[in-house]
């Protein structure tokens, strides 16, 4: 297929996707669980990409997505607060600092840039530490900008541990999938590209890498300050969705989720990262939610065991399962593409049709 024809292709398949968002929202009620499946999980679709830019991609463990989420989701919310909103919700700091209001755009622009200057000085010495020591690292330096933005003495600017609200927030389910879309498709097309070949090369070998010419050092901080952006943009997106924001939300149970993500889906592969946000999101807000009920009937039947809680112990037993028999991941490090699809029907079809051509032929 050629390269004309796959644009034409993704464009189809990406103009019936948001149509068919649109025809939903129209037709089922607001409340819907599908809206937040399809919100929350299209958040956690980008951090999750994001993250295998990092560990998938480039080969580092980093843990340090909750903390950049943090940053992003509270340089959001203190940059759309409105004016006249501010004296409430700084009630106790005359306001706050910034008086000011940028357009939601520029604030989410804002927020990922503010993650990726984290990212950038963080990097410098973390970067040079490998696999485990990396790893500890980063979730150190998240659980401490965590405890930073709860001190109280930075109430004038985050409001102490106080909640931040008023600020703008969505209600249709296009604007997380077209940002979140928006951001992944630049991922993929920085993994295409030269520095992409790096990242990987990297990956598989840094001995061979470097000698090949390639800048480590300059690779590996980019890969972290593009990867940590995203993870910003992310949180801003998770702040319009709660439409409040607290410190506590970005505990690091937060970073293990969108880790298990990763694994779940395919280290190395940007479509089972978003794949199974949606299927982690489906299952823990969802489908498993009948599991904390312990007054469940069935018929005439109580069925027992179940507690508040409970769905959580089940997740974590599919979970073990999915592992267990797919050990790679739900792709391994293999994509979604419509000639794998064309690919796939030719293989199940095609041979049923030349045996059947055969026969008639005899």
């Amino acid at each position: 297929m050629s390269k004309k024809a796959k644009m034409i292709w993704n464009a189809g398949l990406i103009a019936a996707l948001l149509a068919t968002l649109f025809v939903l929202e129209q037709v089922l009620p607001s409340g819907s669980m599908l809206f937040t499946v399809l919100k929350k999980g299209a958040i956690y679709a980008l951090v999750a990409v994001s993250m295998n830019l990092l560990n998938g991609f480039t080969g580092l463990f980093s843990l340090g997505q909750a903390g950049f989420m943090l940053l992003g989701a509270y340089a959001y919310a203190i940059l759309t607060i409105p004016v006249e909103s501010r004296g409430s919700v700084y009630q106790y700091f005359d306001g706050g600092i910034i008086q000011f209001t940028v357009p939601v755009p520029v604030a989410l622009i804002a927020g990922g840039i503010l993650a990726a200057v984290f990212a950038f000085l963080i990097g410098l010495p973390v970067l040079r530490l490998k696999s485990d020591y990396l790893a500890i690292a980063t979730l150190g330096f998240a659980e401490i900008i965590r405890a930073v933005f709860q001190w109280d003495k930075l109430g004038p600017i985050t409001n102490g541990s106080n909640l931040l609200r008023n600020f703008p927030s969505f209600k249709s389910v296009l604007y997380p999938f077209v940002v979140s879309g928006i951001c992944i498709a630049l991922i993929v097309l920085l993994i295409n590209s030269t520095y992409g070949r790096a990242f990987k090369a990297i990956r598989d070998d840094e001995i061979a890498a470097e000698a090949m010419g390639i800048n480590l050092a300059h690779h590996k901080r980019l890969a972290f300050v593009i990867s940590s952006f995203f993870a910003g943009v992310s949180g801003a997106l998770l702040a319009m969705y709660q439409t409040t924001i607290q410190a506590s939300m970005f505990k690091s149970a937060m970073t293990y989720e969108i880790l298990l993500i990763v694994v779940i889906g395919g280290i190395g592969s940007v479509t089972g990262s978003c794949i199974s946000s949606f299927l982690f999101i489906a299952c823990s807000e969802w489908w498993l939610r009948f599991l904390d009920n312990e007054n469940l009937y069935i018929g005439g039947f109580h069925v027992p065991l179940l507690r508040p809680g409970f769905r959580k112990v089940v997740f974590a037993l599919v979970i073990m399962v999915m592992v267990l028999f797919y050990r790679q991941g739900i792709m391994g490090t293999r994509e979604f593409s419509v000639e794998g699809i064309r690919n796939f029907f030719q293989k199940r079809f095609g041979k049923q049709k030349a045996v059947e051509g055969g026969g008639s032929h005899e």
